[in-house]
């Protein structure tokens, strides 16, 4: 399994960073996962082919995390893509998803792809959707909106969880929990909004997954902030823009 960093910023972060959107792939098939910018530009430079985006995940309906979505139909649509693309997400996610597609005039957009559209129940657990190459859940995590957090069971056997937006939570813990990878957000502590790099290594260690990977990216991240998430965590990195991370199943 291949995870991709598209963006790694919160909604306002460093000039080298964007908006936070991730992309995971096995065996051909990429699963995107939020698209608050240009998330085929980003997925292009990062070497991903847009013709194998095999699904997109929307985790909440901030515009941080949904505003790129008409760009990505024009830009899928633009480069020959003709089989309808699964869209799934909290309710909030796919009503403002729809809501900024339909804004624009497309009547014209001859073979535009079909959006099916699949709205995931707000429970701990919920199936997101479920293949021969993905296994796909989600469980509610701590943020002004409804907002779900990740977790992506490949064919490989490897697995990355995705905290979402979250002030710190048990929920995605239990989530996370033996994950080989643990993409999760360190904007800053704000109960009931965001998470700090110490609240997020919490949550990993208790958790007991082999990485920690901090994303949606505050600007100005200090080394004193990773330093104090790497006491409680080791193996805790930032994550870099553009990155691309091999995940394997951690040997039995």
């Amino acid at each position: 399994m291949n995870l991709y960093l598209l963006g790694t910023g919160a909604a306002v972060s460093d000039p080298h960073r964007t908006t936070t959107m991730l992309a995971v792939e096995e065996e051909g098939r990429v699963l995107l996962i939020d698209c608050g910018g240009d998330v085929v530009q980003r997925a292009m430079e990062a070497g991903v082919d847009p013709a194998r985006i095999h699904a997109l995940v929307l985790t909440h309906e901030h515009p941080d995390h949904v505003a790129g979505f008409p760009l990505l139909i024009e830009k899928l649509w633009l480069l020959g893509r003709t089989e309808p693309l699964p869209i799934y997400g909290t309710a909030g996610a796919i009503r403002v998803a729809r809501a900024l597609f339909d804004a624009f005039e497309t009547a014209s957009w001859e073979g535009v792809p079909e959006r099916e559209w699949h709205t995931v129940a707000h429970h701990a657990g919920a199936t997101v959707f479920s293949d021969d190459t993905f296994d796909v859940t989600a469980t509610p995590v701590e943020h002004p909106v409804p907002t779900i957090g990740l977790r992506v069971l490949g064919a490989s056997g490897a697995t990355v969880a995705y905290s979402a937006d979250t002030s710190v939570s048990d929920a995605v813990a239990e989530l996370a929990r033996d994950c080989d990878v643990l993409v999760h957000e360190a904007t800053g502590t704000i109960p009931g909004v965001h998470s700090s790099p110490e609240e997020a290594a919490r949550t990993a260690a208790a958790a007991d997954v082999g990485r920690l990977v901090l994303v949606h990216l505050a600007p100005a991240l200090s080394p004193d902030d990773l330093e104090r998430a790497r006491r409680v965590f080791p193996a805790t990195d930032v994550g870099e823009e553009l990155g691309v991370l091999a995940v394997a199943p951690a040997p039995v």
